[in-house]
C-alpha cells in the first residue's frame, strides 16, 4: 500500500475509534448530537477526510473512499444504537417519576343540559302522547295551498296580513304555523284522527315577546262525535299537567278563519293575579274539511294551537323571548 494511502486510511480508523469512545461515554442526547456534528457534520472530522481524496493517487482513491465511508457508516450505527439506549433510559425514568394514581378522582367538569325550549318540547310530547295523540311531522317550506287556502284563508283574506309571511318565488313560503302538517295528514289518512304537530314556524316579527322564528304546537282531533266540551276538557287537563294544580283556565269567543266557533284561551298561573292569553282553539271549520275531502256531514273536529316559546317563558319565568336564542352560557346553565 502506498504510504500516502496508508496514512490517510489510518487517519480514518483513528477518528473512528475516537468517535466510538466518545459515543460510549455519552450520557445524554445533547452530547450524542454534539459528537455527531464533530465527526459527521458538514465540517466534521470524518467528513473532512473525504475532501482529501485529491491528495491520494488516482488508482488508490477508490480504496481510500471506501475506507472513509466505512468509518462513517460505523460511527453512524454506533450513534443510532447509543441514541436508542439513552431514549429507553429516559423513558424508564419518566415512567418511574410520573406514575399515575388511577384511584384518584378525576377533574370536575360541569354537566351540560338540554336547551329550555327542547325541554319544553319533550314535556309537551310526553303529555300529549299520554292523551293518545300521534305526532305528525311537516316541512318548514310549504306551498300557499297547504299553509293558507286549505285552512280557509283565501288570497284576499285579511288574516294573511297578520302572518307577515316570508315568501319564495312561485307559491313557496316558510310556513307560518304547523297547521300544514294537519292538512297533509287529512289528505292521506282517513278519520278518526288525533294528532299533534310541533316545530319551527316563521313570521316577520321581532320584539321581546316575538321572534321571526319560533316554535309552535298544534293539535287536531277528527271524529264522528268531537265536541267543544271535549276540547275544553282536554285543555283544562293539559294546562294542569303543564303548570301544575291551581292554574285557572278560561275561554273567550274569538275569530279564526279555520275554526268556527273559535276561542281564545287565557290562564291565571297558580298564585298569580292576572289573566294571560296563551292559546287559540275552536271547532274545525267545515270548509277546511271540504278542502281535504272529509265528509262534513259525518265528521267533526276541534283544533288548538299554542306557541311553545310562550309556554317556556311562563313555565320558567322568562320575560324576554330573545334570551332563548342568544346562547348566553350563564343563562342556559340555569336549566
Amino acid at each position: 500500500m502506498d504510504d500516502s494511502l496508508a496514512q490517510h486510511t489510518q487517519a480514518a480508523q483513528t477518528l473512528q475509534q475516537q468517535a466510538i469512545a466518545a459515543i460510549d461515554a455519552a450520557s445524554s442526547l445533547s452530547e450524542l448530537e454534539s459528537i455527531r456534528v464533530t465527526y459527521l457534520g458538514k465540517q466534521g472530522e470524518i467528513t473532512s477526510l473525504l475532501k482529501l481524496v485529491s491528495q491520494v493517487p488516482a488508482d488508490q482513491r477508490s480504496v481510500y473512499g471506501q475506507a472513509v465511508n466505512a468509518a462513517k457508516k460505523i460511527v453512524q450505527q454506533q450513534i443510532q444504537g447509543k441514541k436508542g439506549v439513552i431514549e429507553a433510559q429516559l423513558q424508564a425514568e419518566q415512567l418511574a417519576n410520573e406514575r399515575l394514581d388511577v384511584t384518584l378522582p378525576g377533574p370536575h367538569h360541569a354537566e351540560g343540559s338540554l336547551h329550555p325550549i327542547t325541554q319544553t318540547i319533550r314535556f309537551l310530547r310526553h303529555i300529549f302522547h299520554h292523551y293518545g295523540f300521534v305526532e305528525a311531522d311537516g316541512s318548514e317550506v310549504e306551498d300557499d295551498f297547504h299553509n293558507f287556502t286549505a285552512l280557509n284563508i283565501g288570497p284576499t283574506h285579511p288574516a294573511r296580513a297578520m302572518h307577515d309571511t316570508f315568501y319564495f318565488q312561485g307559491d313557496r313560503l316558510l310556513r307560518t304555523h304547523t297547521s300544514p302538517a294537519q292538512i297533509h295528514t287529512m289528505e292521506h289518512q282517513a278519520p278518526p284522527l288525533r294528532i299533534i304537530s310541533l316545530g319551527k314556524v316563521y313570521r316577520c316579527d321581532s320584539d321581546p315577546t316575538h321572534s321571526p322564528m319560533f316554535h309552535q304546537l298544534e293539535g287536531l282531533v277528527v271524529s264522528e262525535n268531537a265536541t267543544l266540551v271535549d276540547l275544553k276538557t282536554l285543555l283544562d287537563q293539559f294546562f294542569t299537567a303543564f303548570f301544575g294544580e291551581g292554574v285557572q283556565v278560561r275561554f273567550r269567543p274569538s275569530y279564526f278563519p279555520f275554526t268556527e266557533p273559535s276561542c281564545e284561551v287565557d290562564i291565571k298561573m297558580p298564585g298569580g293575579d292576572s289573566w294571560l292569553e296563551v292559546m287559540g282553539c275552536g271547532m274545525v271549520h267545515p270548509e277546511v274539511f271540504r278542502q281535504v275531502g272529509i265528509d262534513t256531514q259525518r265528521y267533526r273536529g276541534y283544533a288548538f294551537g299554542v306557541g311553545i316559546d310562550r309556554l317556556a317563558m311562563l313555565r320558567y319565568g322568562i320575560q324576554d323571548l330573545r334570551l332563548f336564542f342568544e346562547n348566553d352560557i350563564d343563562f342556559l346553565r340555569q336549566f
